[in-house]
């Protein structure tokens, strides 16, 4: 039996809609301005130029309905509704023909994220680690097996703050698409991108989001960390 010098952390992971039985989460990525309109309010020409990503780490996962801390080290904390695509069997270069036979199931998810660290992050060339991979950083809502709702390429998908639409848009619009953005192992969470409508959150707001067929998502912000 491995000795450790202390506790090890305990392995993050999603609920599933219907089961006991937890998603266990090994890595997160995030796919970089994945809807044209997002692309153009963040003062960039979208293009079919190769998907980037970047990374959050699995201990930053949130269960949706949380309140959780205005985080620290920002004064514009923004909001991003995104079709979040697990994993279950292996996917390297697979073929996008192949590619949903990789998708495990789908859930609603929200990048929260520190906009004025990662712009100044972007500015001096440096990663978005600061602005995207910080505490409670990644909220998802449970996960529904493909199993029992099929895949997904079109769906209404939006987000409200306070009961105000900001967000609205439809699954087809995504640059890439579920099949081209899957490429990786079982455990593996991928945020797709988020629509144009971003902005910013404070102490007290309430955050709910929904994408057709996968139900919703809801967050609260409480005080300042």
């Amino acid at each position: 039996m491995t000795a450790f010098v202390f506790e090890p952390p305990v392995t993050p992971s999603v609920a599933v809609r219907g089961q006991a039985a937890r998603y266990p989460v090994s890595r997160i990525f995030c796919v970089g301005r994945n809807y044209a309109a997002h692309a153009r309010e963040m003062g960039f020409d979208p293009d079919r130029e190769p998907p980037f990503y970047f990374n959050k780490t699995p201990q930053h996962l949130v269960a949706s309905g949380a309140t959780i801390a205005y985080p620290l080290g920002t004064q514009n904390y923004h909001y991003e509704m995104e079709l979040v695509i697990a994993i279950g069997q292996p996917a390297f270069r697979v073929s996008v023909e192949d590619a949903p036979n990789a998708v495990w199931g789908y859930a609603c998810g929200l990048d929260m994220t520190r906009r004025d660290l990662q712009i100044k992050s972007r500015e001096m060339g440096r990663p978005w680690d600061f602005g995207k991979d910080f505490e409670e950083s990644a909220v998802m809502a449970e996960l529904v097996p493909v199993s029992e709702i099929g895949h997904l390429s079109t769906g209404r998908i939006s987000l409200s703050v306070n009961g105000v639409v900001k967000q609205k848009a439809d699954l087809q619009d995504l640059i890439w698409s579920v099949p081209e953005v899957v490429d990786l192992q079982p455990g593996d969470l991928i945020y797709t991108g988020t629509p144009e409508g971003v902005g910013p959150v404070k102490p007290g707001d309430h955050i709910t989001g929904e994408i057709d067929g996968l139900g919703s998502i809801s967050l609260t912000i409480g005080s300042e960390q």
